[in-house]
């Protein structure tokens, strides 16, 4: 026998040992305590302080509206409803009235979902209180259980369900997707059990037909409770015992069959137009069997996709910014879909209809170019750099990351059987494994996924549009086409730096310290002031932002549009001699995002990053403001773009933009920069005035104060800072805004917009005036609009059944002048338009007459300390906060004494006080109703 040459034998076991030790499952998470109940239940229980005195609950329910008969279409969704309006323990709607007296808010704190094959239900609950973390895990087994199913609360709900019909489907988008998914879906029961259902049906279902979909499917054995949060595990797996181990197990229980999608040979095509879809677009999709991961090879398959993904994503944003490029937007990418189907699928969008076959060419190109020539090696290494930082990030936040995070790998697991790792495990194979995944490994996926079978081609436009769209057998062609004359991708020299000189700066002039709220105020020798507070929320993360007074209140009406667009049309560029894709790869594996922009009061910078990168973002901030990059040929190319846009979306005018521009124009008198822009306006814009007025904003740093937060030491930041912000340019000019004096409407409007075709009303109402801005009447205001939240959505929803979500929203602003206004907004049917008006006028009259009930008082007090509570330990608040602070001239401390005393001083006597204050002369009513017939 010939003998092994030593090197080779060496080699073989080398390939024998790598393959033995990925052959083996991917380890589920050590922390996660798993357990099943007797019934059948199981159980996930993950102990994380992140955020602290806070738990995440789940039930997930393995049944959803692919198991409903032909008679409880809708039923899945409809029982999720129901869990809300009475169980055992909380008849009617006391589970709402409970967990909002206990500081939670409906929707935000406490939801559910209906899909395909699961039905989720969620609560984010304090743990702090004893008697609401054990009644949190009662509200979980009432509902696995113990739903009242009342009929009385059956028929209430009926309208609810409807009305969220009317929301979601009662659109261009709605009717699109009833002629997709028979396509999509191959004409499986997946097309005929989408969650909403039939109106038919939710209209007159009979209540045994709930009935038995709840004994049916709501069963031990498809179902598990997860906990995630800062917690006792023991205490935690002691009640899941307490509170599940009664439930009896199913007997005779249905079967739980798995449904799947058929396969087909070819490619289907189709062409959908409706009248009010405003633009054109083409999908391409690919079903294919899902492969699923369970070794540890598996993972390591599942990385190079990721970076197959991630590389197809890069080309197409890159594509999508040359000059002339065919399309608008692109994306490329393989993901799961659904009944155990991945999907590899592309999305194009043109610039308008006339455009849409040369940009279906162009991403049909792009995909035959990856499975024709693959990837450059710099893409892979730029691929790989993004894909490890993403993974480091996530292992040295592990102790910081937020329980929600986890929550989703626990309900998948339950599902789909999937793996859930740890931050440990993908750092740790990421440094195993990544290095060794080759070229080779990733264009084999372009072969895997790129198939001429099992393809839905789509094409979905304007009805308009129908003559200067491709026809089925035109799309269908341009699908199989493949261009002779494609060539590889050329991939760019990448720079190896930002700046070609670092700036010498100037030292700090003075040092404040205002420990109270553990802020350190500098300024520097140029007068730029900056506002340093450390934080520990984060490890891995520091937000900054700059901003001064002036913006586009600066320029005249003839320069307005040159203003307007100057720091987005600037930034396509790029910095110095790096164009803004050079510069794209030249940031591969680092965590820095800077913009600049121009508002109508002021300009500024926002940004964020790590600590190691902290440099290298305020380079790219330095950059942006002193050696903004000049390229005529992509910036006409953008503008071009957007004034395409402006034209084809005009075309064909969705009745919410009608609607959303008739409200704008209205209260603001047809001031001309308050008014929708229109294509000319693009032609408006002068790239010289465009760049000078950039350069004119970001000329002086004398007036600019910025704010630093996240995980940093001020006395080891100061070097830097004193480089890149001591060294912006200075003139110590002294400037401000301009009052233009665009002001809202006074007095009473009422306008009813005709527009639609679907049996649907829009509604928004709207007071507004003049503010005093005191953190009085800015607590009061807030409060009155949650009154009004719990309110409404208790008369109009569960009273009424006449909308499905009510929105209140109360907004103030101390620039140029101190306004206010509150708006309350829904949508229903038109026939019940003036009732839920005059329902809505007569809670505020009620709560100006007599006061609001002190129950909801409290449960709005409740409310908002958890949530200040949660807002104090995130860096994005704190950021945003001290911005505003500093701008507006406000008291920094603020936020600390709303906590502590403003929110206790809310009162039945103070919210009437702001509803009488608030609600007054100045109204606005305007009424969306479908066009006349």
């Amino acid at each position: 026998m010939k003998k092994i040459p030593s090197i080779l034998l060496l080699l073989l076991v080398g390939i024998q040992t790598f393959a033995q030790n990925l052959n083996i499952p991917i380890p589920n998470n050590p922390a996660v305590k798993t357990g099943t109940l007797k019934n059948g239940i199981k159980y996930y229980i993950l102990p994380n302080t992140e955020p602290k005195n806070r738990m995440e609950l789940r039930l997930v329910v393995n049944a959803g509206s692919i198991l409903e008969t032909d008679e409880q279409q809708g039923l899945a969704h409809f029982m999720e409803h129901m869990n809300f309006n009475g169980t055992k323990s909380f008849p009617k709607n006391e589970l709402v009235d409970f967990l909002q007296k206990s500081g939670m808010k409906f929707g935000a704190d406490l939801n559910a979902s209906t899909s395909f094959d699961e039905t989720v239900y969620q609560l984010q609950v304090p743990t702090d209180s004893a008697r609401l973390f054990e009644r949190a895990f009662q509200i979980l087994a009432d509902w696995a259980h113990n739903a009242t199913l009342d009929p009385t609360e059956i028929d209430k709900e009926r309208g609810i369900v409807l009305e969220e019909e009317r929301a979601r489907f009662k659109n261009a988008q709605g009717r699109v997707q009833q002629k997709l998914l028979p396509l999509l879906l191959n004409n499986s029961r997946y097309a005929q059990r989408i969650p909403i259902g039939k109106v038919d049906i939710l209209n007159s279902f009979k209540p045994e037909q709930i009935i038995k979909f709840y004994k049916d499917w709501y069963r031990p054995d498809l179902m598990a409770v997860v906990a995630v949060g800062d917690f006792d595990e023991a205490k935690v797996e002691n009640l899941i015992k307490e509170k599940f181990s009664d439930i009896p197990a199913a007997k005779n229980a249905p079967k739980r069959v798995k449904y799947e999608i058929p396969s087909e040979k070819g490619t289907k095509v189709a062409l959908l137009v409706d009248k009010e879809i405003p633009q054109s677009s083409f999908q391409l999709l690919t079903k294919l069997p899902r492969e699923k991961t369970k070794t540890q090879a598996d993972y390591r398959t599942d990385i190079a996709e990721n970076l197959f993904n991630q590389m197809i994503s890069t080309r197409l944003q890159e594509a999508s910014k040359k000059p002339n490029a065919p399309f608008v937007f692109a994306i490329m990418g393989y993901s799961p879909f659904l009944a155990g189907l991945d999907a590899f699928q592309a999305v194009v969008v043109p610039k308008n209809a006339e455009g849409l076959e040369n940009a279906i060419k162009a991403i049909i190109d792009e995909q035959e170019r990856v499975k024709r020539f693959g990837f450059t090696k710099g893409e892979l290494e730029r691929a790989k750099k993004e894909y490890f930082i993403s993974v480091e990030k996530s292992f040295k936040e592990k102790d910081k990351t937020k329980s929600t995070a986890f929550v989703n790998g626990l309900i998948q697991n339950y599902l789909q059987g999937s793996a859930y790792t740890n931050a440990d495990f993908r750092y740790d194979f990421a440094k195993k494994y990544l290095d060794g995944i080759t070229l080779q490994d990733v264009n084999a996926i372009a072969a895997k996924v790129i198939k001429e079978d099992n393809r839905l081609g789509l094409v979905i436009g304007s009805e308009k549009d129908k003559d200067k769209l491709p026809t089925e057998d035109k799309i269908l062609a341009l699908i199989n086409t493949k261009n002779p004359d494609l060539k590889p991708y050329e991939d760019e020299t990448v720079a190896n730096a930002i700046l070609e000189q670092i700036p010498a700066g100037t030292k700090v002039v003075s040092e404040k310290k205002i420990d109270e709220l553990g802020i350190t105020e500098l300024t520097f020798g140029n007068g730029v002031k900056v506002a340093l507070k450390p934080t520990n929320f984060k490890n891995d993360q520091i937000l900054f932002s700059g901003v001064s007074k002036g913006g586009t209140s600066l320029y005249n009406d003839t320069d307005y549009y040159s203003a307007e667009l100057a720091s987005t049309a600037v930034s396509q560029g790029g910095i110095g001699k790096m164009s803004d894709t050079q510069l794209d790869k030249f940031l591969a594996g680092k965590i820095v995002n800077v913009y600049t922009y121009i508002d109508e009061l002021n300009e500024g910078i926002s940004g964020s990053t790590s600590p190691n990168d902290l440099e290298t973002a305020l380079q790219l901030m330095y950059g942006y403001v002193t050696q903004p990059r000049r390229d005529d040929e992509v910036v006409k190319s953008f503008l071009k773009n957007q004034k395409e846009l402006i034209a084809n979306s005009l075309k064909t005018l969705t009745p919410e933009k009608v609607f959303s521009d008739t409200i704008t124009t209205t209260l603001y008198q047809k001031n001309f920069r308050r008014s929708p822009i229109k294509p000319e306006d693009i032609d408006k814009v002068s790239l010289d005035r465009a760049l000078e007025i950039y350069k004119d904003r970001f000329s002086d740093f004398s007036d600019f104060t910025f704010v630093f937060v996240g995980n940093f030491e001020v006395d080891k930041i100061k070097p830097l800072l004193e480089k890149y912000i001591g060294g912006l340019p200075s003139s110590k000019r002294v400037e401000s805004f301009k009052d233009l004096h665009i002001d809202k409407v006074k007095g009473k409007v009422e306008k009813t917009v005709y527009k639609g075709l679907e049996d649907k009303a829009s509604v928004n109402l709207q007071f507004n005036g003049n503010f005093s801005f005191s953190e009085e009447d800015r607590t009061n205001l807030d409060a009155l609009a949650e009154v009004l939240d719990i309110k409404l959505t208790e008369k109009l929803r569960e009273e009424a059944a006449g909308v499905y979500s009510p929105s209140i929203e109360a907004s103030y602003s101390k620039l140029p002048t101190p306004t206010y206004n509150l708006t309350i907004s829904f949508g229903c049917s038109p026939a019940n338009v003036e009732k839920l008006i005059k329902i809505s006028l007569d809670e505020i009259q009620k709560i100006k007459t007599s006061g609001p009930e002190l129950i909801d008082i409290e449960k709005v007090k409740a409310e908002e300390k958890r949530s200040v509570e949660l807002q104090l330990k995130e860096n994005g608040f704190w950021n945003s906060y001290l911005s505003d602070q500093y701008f507006y001239g406000e008291d920094l401390n603020y936020i600390n004494r709303f906590n502590k005393e403003l929110i206790d001083k809310v009162s039945v006597e103070s919210v009437k006080k702001a509803a009488n204050q608030f609600c007054g002369d100045n109204f606005a009513r305007f009424v969306l109703l479908p066009e006349k017939k």
